[in-house]
C-alpha cells in the first residue's frame, strides 16, 4: 500500500515484483493484474484497482482518495 492513490506503471511493477529491468514482450503484468482484482475486488461494492489508461494501475477508493479503508495517510 507503499503507492496507493499514486499510479504505478508497469515497469514499476515489473521491476519490483519480479525483478525485471526489461519490458518483457506479451501482456504479463495485465494477465496478473486480472487475477489479482477477481480475488481483491470480488463480493464488493465498488473496485479498488483502477486501470489508468496510457500510465498504469492505481488503487483508489471509487471518491479518488486512497485513504479510508485502509487506514492511510
Amino acid at each position: 500500500m507503499r503507492h496507493a492513490g499514486e499510479v504505478v506503471t508497469r515497469s514499476m511493477l515489473l521491476e519490483t515484483a519480479w525483478n525485471y529491468d526489461f519490458e518483457p514482450r506479451g501482456n504479463i503484468v495485465d494477465m496478473h493484474l486480472h487475477r489479482l482484482r477477481r480475488k481483491v475486488d470480488r463480493g464488493f461494492a465498488y473496485a479498488l484497482i483502477h486501470t489508468v489508461p496510457g500510465a498504469g494501475y492505481m488503487i483508489r477508493e471509487p471518491d479518488g482518495g486512497a485513504a479510508g479503508v485502509f487506514g492511510l495517510s
